[in-house]
């Protein structure tokens, strides 16, 4: 080899610089499957293509992206992920951080959610990467969610209506994720119900009815994490939601509180809690999975936990 070809030839780069090669599309899943806790930050609906662009490079690892009493508005929610793509990669080799959203859509009902599925479809339809559902209060509401997110060919699960979404509904998102109209609808699927899919489910166990049959909403199958929703419990319940100054609980709020974390961990659910930079280490070993607060209690919990994923 002349030295004219050796000086041609691409150099190595180094190990610490090469490009992180991620396992998955959805980042907030891959972490969860590795038993790291993830952190998220918001954007309100509205937002649209400079929003994502700016979000881009998130120090979350995902993005709650606020429709339930924020504007819903499915063309500014694809102008945000296509900003996403259009900032990104992440640090961590993801196309996008992972979307998740809220809808005026609520688990109140399985008349309310039949008659409404159609928002959770047109949401997802824009490729984002989950749903969190406000007001989980009936099961057949939430087996009715969860069919909404899955094909009509994905494999049946015992006590869930068969899957909703349609041939044609696989262009437009598979475009956002990277993929071909076949793949996106190979993975289209709520995780960990499938182990392959990439949509990540969440609930809102957030008032007196929904803590009621708190054990009951978290069994459904197709559901990958719960809170508790300590704004809307609060009002539910008449107590301070304890973000107060000193961040105490109301007896019966922390009696609340309790109930759905350990109806998270009956079901292997990821509870999602605020955690705080005083307290997520703690948070952590009672086990939060999901936190919200900031960065600078995202990057204390993840240096708690050795995550070793960029950010």
């Amino acid at each position: 080899m002349n030295r004219r070809t050796l000086l041609s030839l691409p150099l190595a780069l180094p190990l610490a610089a090469q490009s992180p090669k991620p396992k998955r599309i959805n980042k907030a899943i891959e972490l969860l499957a590795q038993g790291q806790p993830i952190y998220y930050t918001g954007a309100t609906g509205g937002a649209g293509y400079e929003e994502g662009k700016r979000m881009s490079q998130t120090w979350a690892d995902y993005i709650n992206y606020e429709m339930e009493h924020g504007q819903l508005d499915f063309s500014a929610l694809k102008a945000f992920m296509r900003g996403l793509i259009d900032g990104g990669p992440t640090k961590s080799g993801h196309r996008t951080p992972a979307v998740i959203a809220t809808l005026p859509v609520l688990g109140v009902s399985k008349a309310h959610m039949e008659a409404n599925f159609w928002v959770v479809q047109q949401a997802l339809l824009t490729g984002i990467h989950g749903i969190l559902l406000c007001h989980a209060r009936d099961p057949e509401a939430i087996k009715t969610f969860v069919s909404a997110c899955r094909y009509v060919d994905s494999n049946p699960v015992a006590g869930l209506p068969e899957g909703m979404l349609g041939n044609g509904s696989q262009g437009g998102p598979a475009t956002i994720w990277g993929l071909t109209p076949a793949e996106y609808k190979e993975v289209a699927d709520p995780w960990p119900l499938n182990p392959n899919g990439e949509f990540l489910l969440g609930l809102k166990i957030e008032d007196r009815f929904a803590l009621a049959d708190a054990e009951k909403v978290a069994a459904v199958p197709g559901i990958g994490f719960a809170e508790w929703g300590p704004g809307d419990m609060g009002l539910s319940l008449r107590r301070p939601d304890g973000h107060g100054a000193n961040n105490e609980l109301d007896p019966e709020m922390a009696s609340a509180r309790s109930r759905v974390l350990k109806a998270c961990k009956a079901n292997k659910l990821a509870f999602l809690n605020t955690v705080r930079p005083n307290d997520v280490e703690e948070m952590i070993k009672e086990g939060v999975m999901i936190g919200s607060g900031g960065q600078e209690a995202a990057a204390k919990g993840r240096k708690f936990t050795k995550r070793t994923m960029p950010w």
